[in-house]
């Protein structure tokens, strides 16, 4: 994302209208962060949609920045995943890209690990978010390096599942609502009336699957992408028998 000198494929040259997944991801992402964000733009931990650990006065800070620089992080991911914009513009994609990486994916990443290991949510939460954090830091580092090393492809490919861990939280929030509606019949039973617990473990379904299922998406997306290798015509064929 960083970087795009190599050639683009003809089937990148279309414009928006030809991809028309890209005006509802923009939409989504923008609807989700302008219901995320704004709590944090006060700096009033009353507002915080997370529970801070007792004691702590570093994590609500760190919790505000990590969501600042993962708004950075969704925001700028978009364009770089907009092939239109990718081809046409190739400066703002270089420049889109490094914002995405040193002022989004890197130092959300990190924060991420600090707010994962102190959360309050359970253990099952926490290791998740420490895992989720570390394959964005791990994946982002594997595409800008490819990028430094002008392997575009590979480029891609990698950037294109940081890209899917990005948006993972996004997805989370939503797989958490069906989450609490089908365990909240259970609070009584399996969760022993404790309602905080049943919805650290609705937080917990989200948080392990979202980021497995925009995963598997992006790489069969990118399998069915992989340019096929032609057949041998007959006459080649048989001479090379």
């Amino acid at each position: 994302m960083t970087s795009t000198h190599a050639p683009v494929p003809p089937r990148q040259q279309a414009g928006w209208w030809r991809r028309p997944w890209i005006v509802p991801l923009m939409l989504v992402v923008a609807a989700f962060l302008a219901f995320s964000v704004p709590p944090y733009l006060t700096f009033d931990p009353a507002h915080s949609r997370l529970k801070p650990p007792e004691g702590n006065d570093l994590y609500y800070p760190l919790l505000v920045a990590h969501v600042l620089f993962g708004a950075v992080a969704m925001a700028t991911a978009c364009f770089q995943v907009w092939p239109a914009f990718r081809a046409r513009h190739r400066t703002g994609h270089r420049i889109t890209g490094r914002v995405y990486v040193y002022a989004g994916a890197l130092p959300a990443g990190v924060l991420g690990l600090y707010i994962g290991w102190h959360t309050v949510a359970g253990p099952s939460v926490l290791v998740a978010n420490l895992v989720g954090s570390a394959l964005w830091l791990a994946i982002t580092i594997i595409g800008l390096r490819m990028a430094l090393l002008r392997r575009y492809d590979e480029h891609r490919r990698w950037m294109s599942r940081s890209f899917a861990l990005a948006m993972s939280i996004a997805l989370s929030r939503v797989i958490n609502i069906p989450a609490v509606i089908v365990l909240t019949p259970q609070v009584d039973t399996a969760f022993g009336g404790n309602e905080e617990l049943m919805r650290n473990t609705a937080t917990s379904i989200g948080v392990w699957l979202s980021p497995l299922l925009l995963l598997l998406l992006t790489d069969w997306i990118l399998e069915r992408r992989k340019p096929r290798a032609r057949r041998p015509a007959p006459k080649a064929a048989a001479l090379a028998a």
